[in-house]
């Protein structure tokens, strides 16, 4: 089987290539030599089957960064049959030394011009047959972001394997400028007008910052207003399903069995699934941010800002990756070339509001809090996940320094395609209910046995193992303002957030509006934001924990991911609890 392998720059559409290649059929793998996991797919090409390998976006060969020698020790250790170097045509000048360098290791090589629309949009001229003949490389102009070219990509691929050439030409970094400068045409006028006018107030040294939270602060806006009516219909129909399907199905089982199926997977997945069409426009609308080149400009506009803490504007790029899922956020941070800074954004992205919180948090919010208010409670969490980023580098920036540039291309703006964002939705989405189903099943399994053993006790009862369980964790968490119930569900939140409202529902025997109706008569609104600060806070998942393990291979700072986040929550929120009360007393 042939492997093909795609390498560039980031921000040259190069995974956006692959996405449109593979389609939804892309998965991520492991391979033998490698402490990483690459994204890959299988494709037919002509009458042979190729692997297609996803390289990680890096600048230089030999460079000291984690992606960087991850795509050496690919290289060397899975030599691939044919590398397409993915290019970004418009701002070609500062990727020729690394395409020197692929083209020193002697592997056969379809360079792919990518961006064509912009290029064209900016007068920007390409002689391909004059590239082609200096650089004795097969080129390929495409736009991978509306598909422009890329159904001749195949064939340029299956020609290229049958292209043999006697001696590899290996030019010096100037001769493959020389080449390039003569065939690319660029206007003396040449440049991106609305980028440039978006530029002069997003990027504005007053305003840009109070635009992007009032940006944000909208996206939330967005997810409720649209997301609340959905949500409450998915509830609708799942409570629908419960009653007319499951339960006449499941009449014949025994009393125990039923409670199982019925109170416990059934009640913890489907209080999940609730929430999937809010999950699905979370990730839709940060999609549309990221892809338009703003969280760029966000990255840049809070640069300053950070380095006064010891961080630095990819730290605050990683920061906002964790809002879907901390974990590849994690494994993001291999860019970061300074050990010191790579460990102290590592310390500070566990309390991005991930995805499986923002589950939490929805549910709370909807049920405690009106729609006018809901917005601004979701955005108060998501300002202390970046304060508490903030507080805990400035504490550990003296043990973990930065010796790092900070060196950042801008995109121009581009607005995706209704195809870019369904696949990205679909993928994080996907990516969600992996997790979820994975986690949930054997959380609830676990939580039904605590709420409903010993069998002589009434399920759920402070007699239940359950009930004992957050009796004796009373004294710890009652100051905070978290009762038995809710302490029960921390403590599988530990293993995954998302099973945190599935336990609840398994916790209180009910689902749906049953539930939220049971919830908001035993606890009040400070209880329930003491509960979300101290969720949003405290130890990772197990997945944040075994990835902070396997990318630092450091116990200790593995321990103190785990503890510093604990103690933090604790405190934090008894400080808001006690303030709270006082004032409404």
């Amino acid at each position: 089987m042939k492997r093909v392998a795609l390498l560039g720059m980031p921000n040259t559409g190069k995974s956006t290539l692959f996405n449109r290649l593979t389609g939804a059929h892309a998965r991520v793998g492991n391979w033998p030599g490698l402490t990483v996991e690459l994204l890959n797919a299988r494709l037919i090409v002509g009458d042979q089957v190729v692997h297609m390998v996803d390289l990680p976006g890096i600048y230089d060969l030999h460079g000291y960064s984690d992606d960087e020698r991850v795509v050496t020790q690919f290289l060397e250790q899975h030599a691939p049959d044919l590398i397409i170097f993915v290019l970004n045509t418009s701002q070609y000048e500062r990727q020729l030394n690394l395409l020197s360098q692929v083209m020193a290791k002697s592997v056969p090589i379809l360079l792919v011009l990518n961006m064509v629309d912009e290029v064209s949009a900016m007068g920007i001229h390409v002689d391909v047959a004059t590239l082609s003949a200096k650089l004795q490389l097969p080129i390929h102009l495409l736009s991978a972001k509306y598909g422009q070219g890329v159904e001749r990509l195949q064939p340029a691929v299956r020609q290229a394997f049958n292209e043999t050439r006697s001696q590899p030409y290996l030019p010096a970094l100037a001769e493959v400028e020389q080449a390039f400068s003569a065939s690319i045409k660029v206007p003396a006028q040449a440049s991106n007008a609305t980028t440039e006018k978006l530029d002069k107030v997003l990027l504005h040294p007053v305003l840009g910052l109070p635009i992007f939270f009032a940006v944000m602060l909208l996206l939330f806006q967005g997810v409720f207003t649209i997301g609340k009516p959905l949500q409450d219909g998915a509830t609708w129909l799942l409570g629908e399903f419960r009653l007319l399907v499951l339960e006449p199905l499941f009449a014949h089982l025994p009393m125990w069995a039923q409670g199982l199926l019925l109170d416990g997977i059934y009640n913890g997945l489907s209080t999940v699934a609730s929430f999937v069409p809010l999950i699905v426009l979370f990730f839709l609308f940060m999609g549309i941010v990221e892809d338009t080149g703003y969280l760029s400009r966000a990255a840049f506009l809070m640069d300053a800002l950070m380095a006064k803490f010891g961080l630095d504007g990819r730290s605050f790029v990683m920061l906002l990756m964790g809002f879907g899922c901390n974990v590849p956020a994690l494994m993001g941070t291999r860019v970061i070339r300074s050990k010191g800074l790579r460990y102290l954004t590592m310390l500070t992205i566990p309390f991005s509001l991930c995805s499986a919180r923002m589950q939490v948090f929805v549910f709370l919010i909807a049920a405690l809090f009106t729609a006018e208010q809901a917005p601004w409670v979701l955005f108060s969490l998501y300002v202390m996940s970046i304060a508490m980023s903030i507080v805990t580098s400035l504490i550990f920036k003296r043990q973990y320094v930065n010796n790092d540039a900070f060196v950042l291309e801008m995109p121009p703006y581009r607005f995706p395609t209704v195809r870019q964002m369904a696949l990205a939705g679909w993928q994080e989405v996907r990516h969600f209910l992996n997790r979820a189903t994975r986690f949930i099943v054997i959380g609830v399994v676990m939580i039904w046995v605590l709420t409903n053993f010993p069998q002589d006790v009434e399920p759920g009862s402070v007699d239940s193992w359950a009930g004992q369980l957050g009796h004796w964790l009373q004294p710890l968490f009652q100051p905070i303002g978290i009762n038995a119930e809710l302490t029960l569900a921390l403590l599988f939140g530990f293993i995954a957030k998302e099973i945190v409202i599935g336990s609840l529902a398994v916790i209180y025997g009910q689902e749906g509006a049953a539930l939220v109706q049971t919830i908001t008569q035993q606890i009040t609104w400070v209880q329930a934001y003491s509960f979300m600060v101290f969720v949003l806070i405290y130890t990772p998942c197990v997945s944040t924990i075994a990835t902070i393990r396997k990318e630092t291979k450091s116990l200790g700072f593995t321990v103190l991911s785990v503890v510093w986040p604990l103690v933090a929550a604790w405190f934090i929120t008894w400080v808001f609890y006690k303030t709270a009360t006082a004032l409404i007393a």
